[in-house]
């Protein structure tokens, strides 16, 4: 990890160049403001406290169930999981219910690092399934599939971001090899890490 620490310092820079357009805008009209993930962005400070200001959290959780026979795989057990050992085949992780969300931190309120940001998008599986052989309403826990990132805001609705990805994260009794049918943990994402941009566009509707 120690060959990407200089991607720490593209935020940066990017958030004092953000800084610069965002004073031109403000030289143009008393209250500027463009689209981002939150929603609207006030390019001009709020006014509120240098760290931790209020509105520093924005995010969302959702809960999913998934009817029987259309379960969740999160690609640790085979399809033919059943062929070793039917109902009793110990690689039963496929998931009734999805937990969710993504959190972004932004804990500056003043100045160019207003638009830096630190996220979080875990996704956490429950449920104990074996396709064509057992259908539950088991909420046995599976596993987490997760990332972090950083990020900073640009202008017009563009977002650098950096994300770290990382192999699924089994729970409890289910840590361990499930027999012939277990893929492993790579998940459907398996590890990786990405720089990019994001595009927000459009208002929201509440």
């Amino acid at each position: 990890m120690k060959r990407w620490a200089w991607l720490l310092l593209v935020p940066v820079l990017l958030s004092l160049a953000g800084a610069q357009v965002s004073s031109s805008l403000n030289s143009q009209s008393n209250t500027p403001q463009t689209t981002s993930s939150q929603g609207t962005w006030h390019d001009a400070d709020s006014g509120d406290r240098m760290f931790f200001p209020k509105d520093m959290l924005w995010g969302w959780v959702q809960v999913d169930l998934a009817p029987p026979h259309n379960e969740i795989d999160p690609n640790q057990c085979g399809g033919n999981a059943g062929q070793y050992g039917g109902v009793n085949a110990p690689c039963s992780l496929f998931a009734r219910y999805m937990i969710s969300g993504i959190l972004e931190v932004r804990p500056f309120g003043r100045g160019p690092l207003r638009r830096f940001m630190v996220y979080g998008a875990p996704t956490f599986l429950f449920g104990k399934t074996i396709p064509k052989t057992l259908y539950t309403w088991s909420p046995d826990a599976i596993g987490i599939e997760h990332s972090w990132g950083l990020g900073v805001y640009m202008n017009k609705g563009f977002e650098f971001r950096v994300t770290q990805h990382f192999l699924f994260d089994r729970l409890g009794a289910r840590d361990t090899y499930l027999g012939p049918a277990d893929l492993g943990t790579n998940g459907p994402w398996g590890r990786f890490l990405t720089v990019g941009v994001r595009k927000t566009f459009g208002t929201r509707r509440w």
